[in-house]
């Protein structure tokens, strides 16, 4: 059975919700930056133990990928790191809702940089809904 990129996107959206929620109850009396870490190291075994079993991982040549991907991907840990710091400083100091609401305003910032650097393009309908989606955050987060 093949699941539409539509409901593996659903999926993110409501673990990134349990995540937000959780994360803010686990930051009681833990600093941000050892927070961060702790999660950081959940992720790395629980992939680490899919990869494992599902068989992926004897199987994987990091010489055989392309450099491209790798440095990519290597970039796109970086930013992962850097944005999960940032949202857990912030997790600490505000409310769950706004802190999240300003965070999905990467919905606005990835429709622009993947125009600019991914020539890919939305619809006016599409353009329309971001930009709405970015007034709905800033109504959430600045009241």
């Amino acid at each position: 059975m093949v699941i539409s990129w539509q409901l593996w996107a659903l999926g993110a959206a409501l673990f990134a919700a349990v995540t937000a929620v959780l994360s803010k109850l686990g930051l009681q009396g833990i600093d941000p930056n050892l927070a961060t870490l702790l999660r950081t190291l959940v992720v790395a075994v629980v992939l680490t133990a899919l990869l494992l079993f599902s068989g992926q991982l004897q199987a994987l040549h990091l010489q055989a990928l392309p450099r491209r991907s790798l440095q990519a991907l290597a970039l796109a840990g970086l930013a992962t790191g850097l944005s999960w710091l940032c949202y857990f400083q912030a997790l600490r100091q505000g409310p769950v809702a706004a802190v999240a609401s300003i965070d999905k305003l990467s919905v606005l910032l990835v429709a622009v940089l993947a125009a600019l650097w991914l020539g890919e393009q939305l619809s006016p309908a599409g353009w329309i809904g971001v930009l709405l989606m970015g007034a709905g955050a800033a109504l959430v987060a600045w009241p």
